[in-house]
């Protein structure tokens, strides 16, 4: 006999046990998740508008088993949930890896966009975003509502395009560099060339024009759920979602968009954001009755 023939072994079990908190799922807990997760898909949709969509919402808020069932059916989509709530809804973005990613070059499809303004079409969401929410506290009050327009973004782009200038001139930068060349710094140059209407007889709004370019971004961030248009002002009115505001709260640390909020156009001292008086406003060849966002009442 051994020291260890006293041990006792415990017996293996036949089968691997269940995992922890599955034992109760069925498959119409899963087919409920699933459901769930089609509602966040429907960026439009209002819970308030579907008693179904908000019953799985309560249940999700109520039920930490569905809850979790829920999430991993999401995850195992290469969706991540940024809230759940009746205000969103089922709020979900695609991780980069996902099958439900929207990649540039499927955005330029959609909006029939030149291969080459793709950069100035992601220039024109970022300037979207930076004024939609110009500070961190409108990201974190989930009751503020920013508000936009075709024209405001343009004139916030152009001025950014003049303060990105002057910053190149004070440094001694070369003021002409290749037009491929990243950051900010490349897109000014190529933005402020363009026109910002076009040169139709009736004036007429053109594709390629910077505000027909801003006007396909906003168009897609309404088809998306991220936009109300509220009027036809200054080219195109819109109101933020309380989706768009968990977007840009996801995309808030991104470089890109910390360089444009940096250059100080947007700044906010009574709760209205509004751009800084041009030195020179022809200079600036701003958009007439340009509209801006203002803080909810």
């Amino acid at each position: 006999m051994t020291e260890y023939d006293d041990v006792d072994i415990p017996a293996q079990p036949d089968a691997e046990p269940e995992r922890a908190g599955t034992a109760n799922v069925t498959p119409a807990d899963a087919a409920d998740a699933a459901r769930l997760i089609a509602y966040g898909l429907q960026p439009k949709l209002q819970p308030a508008r579907d008693a179904e969509y908000a019953e799985l919402l309560r249940r999700h808020r109520e039920d930490p088993a569905f809850a979790r069932l829920s999430d991993a059916v999401a995850a195992g989509l290469g969706l991540v949930v940024l809230e759940v709530s009746t205000r969103a809804g089922m709020a979900v973005t695609a991780a980069e890896d996902s099958v439900f990613a929207v990649r540039m070059g499927d955005y330029a499809r959609r909006a029939t966009v030149d291969s080459g303004d793709r950069f100035l079409h992601g220039l024109a969401h970022l300037a979207v975003a930076a004024m939609a929410f110009p500070r961190p506290e409108d990201l974190a009050d989930d009751g503020y509502i920013g508000r936009v327009s075709v024209n405001g973004v343009d004139a916030f782009v152009r001025q950014a395009c003049r303060r990105l200038e002057e910053r190149a001139a004070e440094q001694g930068e070369n003021t002409d560099p290749s037009t491929d060349a990243p950051g900010l710094e490349a897109a000014w140059r190529v933005y402020a060339r363009r026109s910002a209407t076009g040169a139709t007889k009736d004036a007429r709004r053109l594709a390629g024009s910077t505000t027909g370019i801003i006007a396909k971004a906003v168009t897609f961030l309404v088809d998306s759920g991220f936009l109300q248009r509220t009027g036809d002002d200054a080219g195109g009115t819109y109101r933020t979602t309380a989706r768009y505001q968990l977007q840009v709260r996801d995309i808030a640390g991104s470089a890109a968009m910390a360089e444009l909020l940096e250059l100080g156009i947007v700044p906010v001292a009574d709760g209205s954001a509004t751009l800084l008086p041009p030195d020179e406003a022809d200079a600036l060849d701003l958009v007439a009755d340009a509209g801006l966002p203002f803080h909810a009442s």
